[in-house]
């Protein structure tokens, strides 16, 4: 129940922040989000959100083909758990809207 409200919360969040497109959208899922931010490359943002203290993993996630499919070059992945806390998701948010402006 603890993941799943994170998973919400983080789910609302993400969904207001301009250009970025949540990719996956199953019922019943994991608390893990999958996202793209338009006009910037995964791994742009995966470093920039490094350097703001945020682990996120970017890439392909073993799903090289359905990405191929689907033309989406790699994701970005925040997964949440037990040790996770809603204002770590605040933090998550505050640097992909830094991460936003840096790259325009």
């Amino acid at each position: 129940a603890w993941e799943q409200s994170l998973l919400a919360k983080a789910d609302a969040a993400l969904t207001e922040i301009d250009g970025l497109r949540i990719i996956g959208r199953a019922r019943d899922k994991a608390a893990v989000l999958s996202f793209v931010l338009e006009g910037i490359h995964a791994h742009d943002v995966g470093t920039a959100l490094d350097q703001a203290g945020v682990a996120v993993r970017v890439g392909h996630h073993c799903a090289q083909p359905l990405m191929t499919r689907f033309g989406v070059p790699a994701t970005v992945r925040a997964s949440f758990s037990l040790y996770n806390t809603p204002a770590e998701i605040d933090v998550l948010v505050a640097a992909l809207r830094e991460t936003r402006e840096l790259f325009g």
